[in-house]
């Protein structure tokens, strides 16, 4: 079934469990259609997030030709979202009780580069966007979550390390940083990468990068994955996720002749990961006594603590802030969905531990 039949899913399973029979609207059995559909309201799907936190889609499909990646043949050509229908959506969000806003796309950066040269959106992109989405009441954090290396203005750039509710946070997939592996892979080279992530750290005090690796993809040799290690342990990546390569069904790197063995593909995906590991363990040590802004998430009964995140965080894949009641004067108790100011006393890992030291915000 393709995104735009959707709403025929349920009929679809009565039909094919043998359940009393939904009428169909047309005899064909595969309801994929075209992969480049119409945007559709999302504000008012059923969310499995928590009430104050939500994604919010800035942009549907990609264009770019990625050789591991299936992506632009179901999802279809990259189109943004028109202007007015994001800001209606985060009004509504906001609305109702959500604080943070992630932003997600295929491609979230190239937001609005598509708009026509006239009419709704004209002459808007990501930066604008951040300014009126950060104008919303009730909004307090924007985070910036797949966005491709390319497309970064000056604009953006600023937007970022100036606007008070936007996260210095960036997750940035790069995939790789070998230019044999790159050139394999179709994606922008080693040079224009570390160009512009010296820059967005040069630019934007206090951000934490995050990026995802794919260890093993087809031809890698040992020094092309010595070159990723080397320079993951000299960037030092606030976050970080390594995975294997899988063969993606109708991509040119699944046909490619020189796939490596499984074991290979693990053993350098572990190497990855480990030294990561080191990296946010020190991390993590390193603010330990700082003071930081929490959003609550959560409650863990059966540790008894609080859980939730700075805005060094995305929900879902990076470590968390255990919280617990100093029971200090003054201080009222945590709850679920709280803005606290807390102070870190402890690092487990990658993850922190802390206490509120004021009221909620």
């Amino acid at each position: 079934m393709g995104f735009q039949d959707y709403a025929k899913l349920p009929g679809e399973l009565h039909n094919a469990l043998g359940k009393a029979p939904v009428p169909r609207t047309g005899a064909s059995r595969v309801l994929v259609g075209s992969p480049t559909v119409p945007f559709r309201p999302e504000w008012n799907r059923h969310s499995l997030t928590p009430r104050h936190t939500a994604y919010l889609r800035v942009a549907e499909g990609c264009d770019h030709k990625c050789t591991f990646c299936a992506i632009p043949s179901f999802r279809g050509k990259f189109r943004s979202k028109p202007w007015d229908a994001v800001l209606d959506e985060a009004r509504r969000l906001a609305a109702s009780g959500v604080r943070e806003l992630n932003l997600i796309a295929e491609d979230t950066n190239q937001y609005g580069m598509d708009f026509p040269k006239a009419g709704e959106g004209a002459g808007r992109g990501l930066a604008e966007l951040l300014h009126a989405l950060a104008a919303l009441p009730g909004v307090e954090w924007i985070r910036i979550l797949y966005a491709y290396p390319s497309y970064f203005t000056d604009d953006l750039i600023d937007a970022i390390a100036t606007i008070p509710q936007v996260c210095k946070y960036i997750d940035i997939p790069l995939q790789h940083i070998s230019n044999t592996t790159l050139l394999a892979m179709n994606r922008p080279p080693r040079q224009h990468t570390e160009a512009l992530l010296t820059k967005l750290r040069d630019r934007i005090p206090g951000l934490a990068l995050r990026s995802t690796f794919i260890c093993g993809f087809p031809g890698e040799r040992e020094e092309d994955h010595r070159e990723l290690v080397d320079f993951c342990k000299a960037f030092r990546f606030e976050r970080l996720g390594a995975f294997v390569f899988s063969e993606e069904e109708g991509t040119p790197a699944g046909s490619y002749p020189d796939q490596l063995p499984r074991e290979v593909r693990e053993a350098r995906r572990d190497e990855i990961v480990q030294e990561q590991q080191r990296l946010q363990e020190r991390f993590a040590a390193k603010r330990v006594g700082s003071t930081i802004r929490v959003l609550v998430d959560s409650y863990d009964e059966e540790e008894g603590v609080f859980v939730g995140r700075s805005e060094l965080e995305a929900p879902d894949v990076d470590p968390c802030v255990f919280l617990h009641d100093a029971g200090l004067p003054g201080v009222p108790p945590l709850a679920v969905g709280q803005m606290r100011m807390c102070r870190v006393d402890g690092a487990s890992l990658y993850d922190l531990t802390g206490f509120p030291v004021d009221a909620a915000l």
